[in-house]
């Protein structure tokens, strides 16, 4: 790849600083002096309808935005990735997340290193589609013969988040009486409260992790496969021989990884593990054979409607021009709001309890991927970079954070998302609890955007200090984004939209969206820790004052 362009040292950057600094924020104003507005600052990406118009830009900030990415290279380093070129240049790698929500077919065909893609991608696809439906359809069953009733996924970071997240989304599709449960933490709790109730003849296991060497997930790992065993064996449908125990973890256990060496040893067979590739990356896997569990629970097609969701964004975002290009304009508003007026969190709100885990998701998504101080050639950015997400579902965080966000001191813009018709339909006294649902999205967004004068509180009947106390300034920013239902091939689109707005940034930042060395630092230090935590006198003495006075805690107050 070639040296990043510094997003300071454009024309775009200059007007935009000049903009920002003439800024005089009036979304009254601007909404009753430009009939137009809502209808030229809305777009249409799949099935999403996306309102941009609350947020704090003009039609000449915009403008002034599409010539930042024109003069970024936005286009081009997408066209870059598409292809396969190794813009994770730290790794050396391709970044083909994409490649895995192709449909069969594509043409032209994507070939890579000498990797026939498509052909790769679809085979672990049919091979994990035909397992799925073996255990949904009762033909894979435990040890003793009984079917599958619950697969417990064992992953961390992106084998965790993605495929939880998806599964609470998608829960009103499992039809196949399979309840899927997810493990990460290496907290004992985690696993402890996960299995407590289950039956071991009844529970697969998913072993997520490409390496096989993950120190949480093959923990967990081994911890589910003494339960196995214990409670096998307690219910008496095997003996302790060592056969016995290798039969159980062939009929309970499989792994999506490509170690099939590491796998084999734990016990699974390796025909019973489904692989991906290094162009993969773990923020990016769900829609990877990592979505194992989700196309048991859900079923193959359930899946597949997913990619098809991913790929409807993928190709917005080729073809779209970047003036009507949805990912684009949403990574550029968040680029305006964190590099021009100073914002450093962005709330994402949705108005769908099924949408519980989706703030999460998005955590690793934005952070790790722009959570960078260097560009990708190794040079300091030049600018600011990245934000805080975070969020909770509408209407629990409306009573929790939201006062911030309308009165406080700090501009948090927020993305709003909500579906007009719900996965369960009730009344509550003849009334739409749905449509009372919706009238609180619709509302915040409007309070937020428009505030409440002085004058217009006086006009209620209030007067002295509630009155300052009962304003609201108004101007703050907020995208509305609305579907008709949280279908399988929505929520892809949902997630790829925000995977294109996170790759939009990180092209006009000049960082590289795609490794996460920002982690491995105190992975490897808990490896040097854990002796002393385990007794080790040397370990401890080899630590600094303050973690040898916090492991001494430990050691004085462990039971």
């Amino acid at each position: 790849m070639s040296a990043p362009i510094d997003p300071t040292s454009t024309a775009a950057w200059s007007e935009l600083e000049a903009h920002s600094a003439a800024l005089v924020p009036d979304l009254r104003g601007w909404f009753a002096d430009d009939p137009d507005r809502v209808a030229r600052f809305s777009l249409t990406l799949g099935d999403l309808h996306v309102d941009l118009s609350k947020n704090l830009v003009t039609d000449s900030i915009l403008e002034s935005l599409v010539h930042l990415a024109e003069q970024t290279g936005v286009a081009d380093r997408y066209a870059a990735m598409l292809a396969g070129e190794h813009i994770n240049t730290t790794e050396d790698r391709a970044v083909l997340h994409t490649a895995l929500r192709r449909p069969p077919g594509a043409e032209p065909a994507l070939v890579v290193d000498g990797q026939d893609i498509d052909h790769d991608v679809q085979a672990v696809l049919d091979d994990i589609s035909a397992f799925a439906d073996r255990v949904r359809d009762g033909e894979w069953v435990g040890v003793t013969g009984k079917k599958v009733t619950h697969v417990v996924n064992i992953g961390i970071g992106g084998s965790d988040l993605g495929p939880v997240m998806v599964y609470e989304a998608l829960k009103p599709y499992a039809d196949a009486g399979i309840e899927a449960r997810f493990v990460s933490n290496i907290d004992p709790t985690d696993i402890a409260q996960k299995t407590g109730d289950l039956d071991p003849e009844t529970t697969l296991f998913v072993i997520a992790s490409k390496t096989f060497t993950t120190l949480e997930t093959l923990t967990n790992a081994r911890l589910a496969r003494d339960w196995l065993w214990t409670a096998l064996a307690e219910a008496g449908a095997i003996d302790g021989t060592d056969a016995a125990r290798t039969d159980a973890v062939a009929h309970h256990f499989i792994a999506v990884s490509t170690a099939l060496d590491k796998v084999e040893a734990f016990g699974i067979d390796p025909a019973n593990a489904f692989g991906f590739w290094d162009w993969v990356g773990g923020r990016y896997s769900v829609d990877s054979a990592i979505g194992t569990p989700l196309a048991i629970a859900l079923g193959p097609r359930v899946f597949r409607d997913l990619l098809a969701g991913f790929h409807t964004v993928d190709e917005h975002m080729r073809t779209a021009p970047l003036a009507q290009n949805v990912p684009v304009l949403m990574g550029l508003l968040n680029v305006w709001y964190t590099n021009f007026l100073g914002a450093q969190s962005h709330a994402v709100l949705p108005y769908a309890q099924q949408l519980s885990r989706f703030a999460a998701y998005l955590q690793q998504l934005t952070m790790e991927s722009n959570g960078k101080s260097v560009r990708w050639d190794g040079t300091p950015v030049t600018t600011d970079t990245g934000e805080v997400f975070w969020g909770e579902p509408g209407t629990n965080g409306q009573h929790a954070f939201y006062q911030l966000i309308h009165q406080g001191t700090r501009l948090i813009p927020a993305d709003f998302i909500a579906f007009v018709n719900p996965a369960y339909p009730l009344e509550d006294g003849g009334r739409d609890v749905h449509g009372l649902f919706l009238a609180n999205f619709l509302a915040q967004t409007k309070a937020l955007a428009f505030g409440k004068t002085a004058e217009e509180v006086e006009a209620e009947g209030t007067t002295g200090p509630l009155v300052a106390a009962r304003t609201f300034a108004g101007n703050r920013p907020t995208t509305s984004i609305f579907a008709p239902a949280l279908t399988p091939q929505v929520l892809g689109q949902l997630i790829a939209l925000y995977e294109h707005i996170t790759f939009t940034q990180g092209a006009i930042w000049g960082i590289n969206s795609f490794d996460q060395w920002g982690v491995e630092l105190g992975k490897q230090l808990a490896l040097q820790i854990a002796p002393a935590i385990e007794g080790d006198d040397e370990a401890l003495a080899a630590q600094d004052a303050s973690t040898q006075a916090l492991l001494a805690y430990y050691r004085a107050h462990r039971e």
